[in-house]
């Protein structure tokens, strides 16, 4: 039995706590409704972003993320920042920059990819795909300030740290700022990180070659095409490195430039040892015999390298429209 004094407290509580349940009611009542238009919005905003009007879209994303409380009952919906950034980021023009208001689009796309980065959490894809956007906002075409982009990349890095887009984003910054050997560095690092992942030697003989290191270039595709043997693309590559450096080095001698094409000949050919109908193999085998020939002063060794050539390019057209009618004949099957 209570006591007077406890039936005292219990009416002086009994009224608290219906005030704090019709505010909680009122409260999840009011987000609800919140989420609702927001979910409105966000699908208007998509339709339009779909059709690239992107003026229109933008003001159906701004009134997504009006009200924050939509986001407490669908969290999914943080995704309209990016998409509200992007529409921004769709209507700035480059030509145009110094005009206020193309800038101040940049401005507010870089706003939005920055909270979409903070806000997506429950969206990895989306969230590195908000900070790759917010880091090419930028680049020398846009802002130009790379020295902004770092602390994204390196964020983007401490998030997925086995993610190598990053970390060959971070290297091209490097490179792109004039300091080669941190970008070497960092390369490496990845080549250390992911050993056995093929891009990792194409990014650097990539960097390598525009550094003009040709060695150092030719030297990752031979480590890419040891980690995957039996890929014929790995020795086709090889080839195209050794024809553009044999056709377009014009301080090569007339011995080196013949020995680039000869290494060149034997990529090619551990490429159709692998695929024998390797058309596009075969057009710069084609290619590379014809140097030889041009190379030498005797005519039945000419004659033959040629006609190795006519046979090797015919073969290649032959080739490519059986494929081209496959992919037609596959088309017309299903439909498409």
């Amino acid at each position: 039995m209570l006591l007077k004094g406890e039936i005292m407290n219990m009416r002086r509580i009994i009224p608290r706590l219906a005030i704090v349940a019709t505010l909680s009611v009122s409260l999840v009542g009011c987000n609800y409704y919140s989420m609702l238009m927001a979910r409105k919005n966000f699908k208007e905003a998509n339709g339009l972003y779909t059709q690239a009007e992107y003026a229109g879209a933008a003001h159906a994303y701004e009134l997504t993320i009006a009200d924050s409380g939509a986001f407490e009952a669908a969290p999914e919906l943080t995704v309209a920042y990016f998409y509200l950034g992007n529409s921004y980021d769709q209507m700035y023009r480059p030509s145009m920059r110094g005009e206020p208001e193309n800038d101040d689009l940049l401005v507010k796309a870089v706003e939005n990819y920055r909270l979409a980065s903070e806000k997506i959490i429950d969206n990895p894809d989306m969230q590195q795909l908000s900070m790759e956007y917010l880091v090419a906002t930028y680049g020398p075409d846009k802002l130009n300030n790379p020295g902004a982009a770092e602390p994204i990349i390196r964020r983007m890095i401490e998030i997925n740290p086995d993610e190598v887009a990053n970390h060959f984003a971070l290297a091209r910054l490097y490179e792109d700022s004039g300091q080669a050997d941190e970008a070497e560095s960092i390369l490496r690092r990845v080549v250390d990180l992911q050993p056995g992942d093929p891009s990792v030697y194409l990014q650097l003989a990539a960097f390598f070659n525009r550094q003009e290191m040709f060695e150092e270039t030719i030297l990752a595709l031979r480590d890419r095409a040891r980690i995957e043997p039996d890929n014929p693309e790995a020795y086709y590559t090889l080839a195209t490195y050794f024809w553009e450096k044999a056709f377009r080095d014009f301080r090569l001698n007339e011995e080196e430039q013949a020995g680039f094409v000869a290494e060149g000949i034997v990529a090619v050919d551990q490429a159709l040892e692998i695929k024998d109908d390797y058309h596009e193999a075969m057009t710069y085998k084609n290619i590379l015999l014809r140097m030889q020939a041009n190379a030498t002063t005797d005519k039945a060794t000419q004659d033959s390298l040629i006609a190795e050539a006519d046979a090797l390019r015919e073969r290649a057209n032959e080739l490519r429209v059986e494929q081209v009618e496959r992919a037609v004949a596959a088309a017309a099957s299903t439909g498409g």
